[in-house]
């Protein structure tokens, strides 16, 4: 049992362990997708698949999966009780496999554990168990890079089990590369390839998001429509800096355009707010989808029946694009178009609150929990259709399948304290207290106690403050009585607040991290060379043409400049 308990996965075997991370909700979309990939021993988790391949499946991981946002190698499973414990696990470990002392690394950590209160301890631990066996081997040591390590280290601890992992994604792979610009509060590329996926929409018909915004869920739904990976517009992952990477192989992969197909019908991206439509067209631009994909500026309120068979999936906003001035009477209007202008097929919506979807008015045939960050929302499917639902069903029409009914009778799907909720909230602080983004957590649950026991002390002693300040009135009042009122003091003269100086007095304001510094991309080789020409007459995968020229050197794409836009939102996973 101890040598099942703390074993070293192998670096060189065929067949390894592998860990997608995911949002919640999106677990079996995401099994799915790998089990279509190849992938063996697929077993979903909380916020993740398990699954088992060899170094070729862990490049299509990252290149081909729509809805992961980190793929992680577990290198050792072991139990942990205390800080020596994770030092002494982690320094057996012979480093000398993965890092060398010109090479730096960055430690991630994800903790639930009563033994270990904060994450960012955690990866101390790590860090300075690799550190010294470098020191006591070589006398020297490599040294952590924050912004652009080498090696990224995952470390995760659930109560005393705690695995150590690779992670070969680097970035998170929502970031996909297309988005050049954003509006507020824009939609998560992971997400919203959950939702598409979700729906089942491959392409079979026209795709309809009535409120694009910055344009996502048209991008994603191209991709899936066209069977392309999301991984063509990456610059790089960091398995590209393992010692044992294999670059011909992901050559290989990223010329491998087999699985493409065509896709007949059109993508339509409506939207009220200019700069949004802007912004969308911008990133369609980007993204190389001109010839599949259309936005323009279009009230919902003006949504007119469409011509042909269409699927409308689409995240209204909560407030900031729409015309109407109410937020439920927009929700209103919303079912009143999908009611009278969309008869004969299916919408998805994705909203936050269940007087919103009360306002659409239309019975839904599905009812899907999702996150969009931390908002806990519902993905609700409405079927439509004209006439009765005897004559929709004597048609051979099916309104709801045996799934989407088995589903539907689990009761209390959209409660507030549902438990991965409960959970979610529980950890989710925990999680952003990493080694590369710490912020000390006054509100952390770990201190929920002592916080309001402080909080009450404090209130007791405002109140006897209070009451103090009572009694000594009191006596003033008395004594102005015998003696003769002599008037309230007089303030003007007070010395100037003495209060807490600012920080930035202090140490002088030093701004926010400025990040146009980065490496520039540039995607026009890839959009001039797949927007124009004809899907069913190309040769050659993505970007396949530079490869020829440089002689099956892909990666000389690294030299392009291009500037990478700054995403307005931060996901982690």
């Amino acid at each position: 049992m101890e040598q099942e308990i703390n074993k070293t996965v192998s670096a060189g075997s065929d067949q390894f362990e592998l860990i997608a991370k995911t949002f919640m909700g999106l677990e079996p979309v995401l099994a799915q997708e790998l089990t279509e990939l190849g992938a063996n021993d697929v077993q979903i988790g909380r916020r993740m698949v398990s699954f088992t391949g060899n170094k070729e499946m862990m490049y299509r991981a990252n290149f081909q999966l729509h809805t992961a946002i980190r793929i992680l190698k577990p290198i050792r499973h072991f139990k942990a009780s205390s800080a020596d414990d994770v030092y002494d696990e982690v320094k057996n470990i012979d480093w000398s496999l993965y890092l060398d002392v010109k090479k730096t690394f960055a430690v991630d950590s994800v903790v639930f554990s009563e033994e270990f209160r904060h994450s960012k301890f955690v990866a101390y631990k790590v860090k300075d168990a690799i550190v010294d066996q470098f020191r006591e081997k070589t006398g020297v040591r490599p040294n952590v890079s924050i912004s652009n390590p080498d090696m990224r280290l995952h470390i995760h601890i659930a109560d005393d089990d705690a695995t150590l992992c690779l992670d070969s994604s680097g970035e998170s792979l929502h970031r996909r590369g297309y988005r050049q610009e954003s509006v507020e509060a824009p939609l998560n590329e992971v997400l919203a390839a959950g939702m598409i996926l979700m729906s089942g929409w491959h392409g079979e018909c026209d795709f309809i998001d009535p409120m694009c915004g910055s344009g996502t869920l048209l991008i994603e739904a191209a991709l899936i429509a066209r069977n392309m990976s999301p991984g063509i517009f990456r610059k790089e992952f960091a398995f590209e800096k393992w010692p044992d990477f294999d670059a011909d192989l992901l050559d290989e992969i990223y010329n491998d355009d087999s699985n493409e197909r065509e896709f007949t019908h059109h993508i339509y991206g409506y939207d009220n707010d200019p700069k949004a439509v802007s912004t969308a067209r911008t990133n369609v631009r980007a993204s190389g989808f001109t010839n599949d994909i259309s936005v323009e500026l279009q009230d919902f309120n003006d949504f007119k029946q469409p011509e042909e068979n269409a699927i409308i999936i689409t995240n209204p906003p909560y407030g900031e694009r729409i015309s109407t001035p109410n937020l439920l009477a927009t929700y209103k209007m919303i079912g009143e178009k999908l009611k009278h202008e969309f008869m004969g097929n299916t919408a998805w919506v994705l909203s936050y609150r269940e007087e919103c979807f009360e306002q659409i008015g239309l019975r839904p045939s599905i009812k899907i929990p999702l996150f969009n960050g931390s908002l806990e929302c519902e993905f609700r499917k409405y079927q439509m259709f004209s006439g009765k639902l005897k004559d929709f069903h004597e048609a051979g029409n099916i309104l709801k399948t045996e799934e989407e009914k088995k589903a539907m009778a689990e009761k209390n799907r959209f409660k507030k304290n549902r438990e991965f909720k409960k959970r979610l909230d529980e950890n989710t602080e925990n999680e952003k207290a990493d080694i590369r983004s710490f912020t000390f957590l006054k509100h952390h649950p770990a201190f929920d106690e002592k916080y309001f026991e402080k909080q009450e002390r404090r209130s007791q002693r405002e109140e006897k403050r209070f009451d103090r300040d009572e009694r000594r009135n009191h006596r003033e009042d008395r004594q102005d009585d015998r003696n003769g009122y002599r008037g309230k003091r007089n303030f003007d003269d007070r010395k100037g607040f003495r209060g807490k100086r600012d920080s930035d007095d202090r140490d002088g304001y030093r701004g926010k991290k400025d990040f146009r510094d980065r490496r520039d991309k540039d995607f026009r080789d890839k959009r001039e060379s797949y927007g124009k020409g004809d899907f069913r007459n190309k040769k050659g995968g993505w970007g396949k043409s530079d490869s020829r020229n440089k002689g099956g050197k892909r990666f000389e794409r690294k030299n392009n400049n291009y500037r990478r836009q700054n995403d307005s939102y931060d996901v982690e996973d």
